[in-house]
């Protein structure tokens, strides 16, 4: 990795670790994941089986933390805060800090931040 490299990745760590912290404040957070089979969606951020905050804390969270721990390569494009807006939007809490670390991970990994 080069030295932006590992800036980037530090950013990254650290939003991941700020989304995870708001979701539990929220009481979006759940102690127990859903069964297999809604993990297995082929469906977008599997909207036919998770609901948006589920994606991000059994699929999303956890593929990124394994991304980063063993140094492989990130997505060169993301685009989930878009995502994160619209529940958000339906929901009674702004949601606002997950949207905002959404949105600067996704800069961060399509290389506009």
């Amino acid at each position: 990795m080069t030295r932006a490299n590992e800036n980037q990745v530090a950013y990254i760590a650290d939003g991941l670790l700020a989304i995870e912290l708001e979701l539990r404040r929220l009481e979006y957070w759940e102690h127990e994941p859903p069964e297999p089979e809604a993990l297995q969606s082929a469906q977008p951020f599997c909207v036919d089986t998770l609901t948006f905050t589920q994606w991000l804390q059994f699929i999303f969270l956890p593929r990124m933390k394994v991304l980063i721990e063993e140094e492989r390569a990130l997505p060169a494009v993301s685009g989930i805060a878009p995502m994160a807006e619209e529940f958000f939007r339906q929901e009674s809490v702004s949601g606002k800090i997950v949207i905002n670390e959404l949105a600067r991970i996704d800069a961060l990994l399509s290389g506009d931040a």
